[in-house]
């Protein structure tokens, strides 16, 4: 989050070659590891994680009481379980959850330093439903431990299917306090790389039935279009219709709102007064870039950067963007603000400051009987502020010449400064900083002055503080609003700057440098999701991201204040770009992929009719394209009802909203020779297919297990080589063209299942011999694996209920071929 995006927007591999290095061990090439001599190889040595004045900072907070400093510290330094949560979106989530109850929980065994037996995974039991886990083993032992690896084979494809996620613990709690319903409008102001994204729309989605979608919807934001992208890649894996994708400064995010007189736009798909006038939320999550020090178990290379400055840097803009989350927000809307930093400037100044802000219109909520298994901390009501080597208690200790840069909200008070100052204690200092006016430095911080800090009247004591020490995992802070009335307009929220102006050259300045430093935290992340960076381009071309060009500087300014630029009729056909295709133009917004309500009825009522989509399914207004050129549309994406109405509204206001992303893929043209002599040209994808499924009656093919098992282990069938003779004979009755094949409902019964009435089927290819799958590698392979155990569970069935008739036939049991 911050800056600008700078650089192509096209996520490649190349991006992400000055990645973080593994830190835990010295690299092969490092000279200290490998100088000739065998004997000094023999012992290896772990990175340095020590920084003074990390220590001397947070012994001066007192975030921990000083007898747990050492245990505190001890935990900082060990490298983080690796933890996962199993996806209660998925169709499966209740076999994933009981295979690792009864599978890997018995046979997995781990030993501690003692040769003491230890649990080496274990679900986390503060997370609903025992949907999330942790191991006790390292990402290192997961990958090269031969015992492991079955158990790691499972993480790496259940995640790449979207079965499960790869998320550090703490990161899982934040969406969990935000009591997000199916019919909630959400926001998610910072969301990549897209964890808790995913989290927000399973919970959007609990409890809807097979083929409808929720009322709701999430909108994830993030202004780094590369983080966007891969934010893309993670979110993709749900298959949903309820979620944008936009790319904005968080600070400024945009409402739409509608004044009264306002002009139709006639891509629209309503012409009459808009649904909604204005974007307001029900929920918002506030998870905003911090300085990331609650990370230094996952990315310990932290440690040599760490300095105090760098939470005080980023403050002002935390501030910002927790404050216009405030203004997004409905009236009785709940707002969660996080952060993985354990700096109070970060977490109990920001939230304190957005107290004062807005007195009377929101308050500060006491969740502490929520999640009572997790092991948290009540916030701090007392805290200092390190500047030059100095302990600063109040904003009265701060010199004039620092005031741009340490500002009153920083202090537990939030005070403002008095027109005069003590120029001797200015004067003193200045001279025991040792640094001129605007320059910085700073070394290990020793403790100059003893001063009592404030303590706030607020009720910061209902924050939440999570320490490594209390279950084993990373650091995180937390607080939840919830907005009781309108209070100050959002306009004037927005004027009420938390910094003076010479801030802006700094804030922006920090933008870009966090954007960097987030772009390479989030390919660690991708890598332990599993998520092949080498897919990512393919990904985001699937959904038309690809097209995102270099932002033009003008035309990045995303001040929701700011009227937009209406749209104009710009010659862009012989504007190429990198030599590969026309610009595109979305609104105001260059380089960005249109969205247009696709309204070909010709295509769409071939579509109705080739698959017997029901009249009652509404898919008609539904359907978009990210395409200037209609007649030549590759894809088409379904959108719910509350997209349909964000992007009604965002016509009218002149496309405020820069989309990144949006709609369900629901359609593919299919371009080959065969494809194009079919009825209809448009083939399901399968992101698309179980929301379809039970709306269609035509080109369904009903297998039983055995050839269901055959199509996606040979992925293409001759229909004579089918075992089942009924379904030699249907499926010639299909039309040429795509086609879904369904698991036999009889096949289908599993005692764990919640989902028993969600079909199992895959979208196919009906040639003029053959049936074809169209499915990609990866979800082949785990459904042939459940299948196959499905098949094989069948037979010892019937094999049991065989053996019965042969014992009682011996017995001479005249009703022995009754028994079963």
């Amino acid at each position: 989050m911050g800056g600008r995006g700078r650089g192509r927007s096209r996520t490649q591999r190349k991006h992400f070659q000055q990645n973080r290095e593994n830190v835990w061990k010295r690299s092969k090439s490092d000279p200290q590891s490998n100088d000739g001599n065998n004997e000094a190889n023999t012992h290896w040595e772990p990175f340095a994680t020590k920084n003074e004045a990390f220590d001397e900072y947070y012994k001066g907070q007192g975030i921990v009481a000083p007898e747990e400093w050492n245990s505190f510290n001890e935990y900082l330094r060990k490298p983080l379980p690796a933890a996962f949560r199993v996806n209660s979106s998925s169709q499966f989530h209740m076999e994933i959850r009981s295979q690792l109850e009864n599978d890997f929980m018995k046979s997995l065994q781990s030993q501690d330093e003692d040769g003491m037996d230890v649990v080496a995974l274990k679900p986390l039991l503060w997370y609903p439903d025992n949907l999330a886990w942790q191991s006790n083993y390292s990402r290192n032992q997961l990958r090269k431990n031969q015992n492991l690896e079955r158990f790691h084979e499972f993480l790496k494809l259940e995640n790449e299917i979207g079965n499960i996620t790869r998320q550090e613990a703490v990161s899982m709690v934040p969406p969990l306090f935000l009591d997000v319903h199916p019919d909630h409008v959400v926001l998610d102001m910072c969301a990549a790389p897209g964890s808790k994204t995913f989290q927000l729309l399973e919970m959007i989605y609990k409890l809807t039935e097979p083929g409808s979608l929720p009322s709701g919807m999430v909108i994830a934001n993030d202004l780094d279009v590369q983080r966007c992208n891969l934010l893309i890649h993670q979110t993709k894996r749900m298959c949903t219709a309820n979620l944008i994708v936009t790319n904005h400064n968080a600070q400024h995010f945009p409402s739409c709102h509608l004044h009264r007189n306002h002009s139709i736009d006639s891509q629209s798909g309503n012409a009459g007064e808009p649904a909604i006038r204005q974007l307001q939320f029900d929920r918002i999550l506030c998870d905003v870039p911090c300085s990331g020090d609650g990370t230094l178990r996952k990315a310990p290379d932290i440690w040599k950067k760490w300095n105090s400055g760098m939470g005080n840097g980023i403050h002002a803009l935390q501030v910002q963007i927790a404050s216009r989350g405030i203004a997004l927000l409905k009236v009785g809307g709940r707002m969660v603000y996080s952060t993985c930093s354990m700096n109070p400037v970060e977490n109990e100044a920001v939230v304190a400051e957005i107290l004062r802000q807005w007195s009377g219109a929101i308050e500060l909520l006491d969740v502490s009987e929520k999640l009572p298994q997790l092991a948290r901390r009540q916030g701090l009501k007392s805290w200092k502020v390190w500047d030059k080597g100095l302990w600063l208690t109040s904003c009265e200790d701060v010199p004039k010449y620092r005031r741009s840069v340490i500002t009153p909200s920083m202090f537990p008070s939030g005070k403002a400064y008095k027109e005069t100052v003590n120029s001797e204690l200015e004067t003193e200092v200045s001279q025991s900083c040792g640094v001129p006016d605007g320059s910085s430095g700073e070394d290990h911080l020793p403790l100059k002055n003893n001063l009592d800090a404030e303590v706030s009247d607020l009720p910061l004591d209902r924050c939440m503080r999570i320490v490594p020490h209390d279950q084993n995992s990373g650091a995180f802070f937390i607080a939840v609003f919830q907005k009781v009335s309108t209070g100050r307009d959002a306009l004037h929220t927005q004027k009420a700057s938390t910094h003076p102006p010479q801030m802006d050259n700094v804030i922006e300045n920090l933008n870009s440098e966090v954007s960097e430093s987030n772009l390479q935290d989030d390919h660690v992340d991708a890598e332990m999701n599993g998520d092949p960076l080498d897919s990512i381009q393919s990904d985001v071309e699937e959904n038309g991201k690809d097209e995102l060009e270099e932002n033009i500087k003008d035309e990045t300014e995303e001040n929701a204040k700011d009227e937009p630029e209406p749209s104009v009729n710009v010659k862009i056909d012989a504007k190429l770009v990198a030599g590969k295709r026309k610009l595109q133009i979305q609104g105001r917004w260059r380089g960005v992929d249109p969205v247009i309500f696709y309204k070909d009825e010709k295509v769409v009522n071939s579509i109705f009719e080739f698959y017997g989509i029901v009249e009652s399914f509404p898919l008609k207004g539904h359907v978009i394209t990210r395409n200037n050129d209609t007649n030549h549309v590759k894809r088409i994406y379904y959108i719910s009802s509350s997209v349909k109405e964000v992007l009604e509204l965002n016509f009218l206001a002149n496309q405020q909203l820069k989309i990144a992303s949006v709609g369900l893929k629901m359609f593919e043209r299919q371009t080959s020779r065969e494809g194009t002599s079919t009825p209809c040209m448009f083939r399901i994808s399968s992101e698309g297919l179980p929301l379809i499924l039970p709306h269609m009656i035509k080109q369904i093919l009903h297998v039983q297990a055995l050839d269901f098992k055959h199509l996606l282990q040979y992925k293409s069938i001759k229909f004579p080589d089918f075992v089942d003779p009924e379904l030699r004979e249907q499926v010639t009755k299909l039309m040429l063209g795509c086609c879904v094949v369904v698991l036999s409902k009889d096949n289908r019964v599993s005692s764990h299942s919640s989902q028993v009435d969600a079909p199992i089927a895959i979208g196919c290819w009906r040639g003029r011999n053959s049936i074809s799958v169209m499915v990609n590698a990866t979800d082949c392979q785990e459904l042939l694996e459940r299948v196959s155990l499905l098949v094989s569970v069948n037979e010892s069935v019937s094999s049991s209920e065989v053996l019965p008739d042969a014992e009682a036939a011996e017995a001479g049991n005249p009703n022995g071929s009754e028994v079963k």
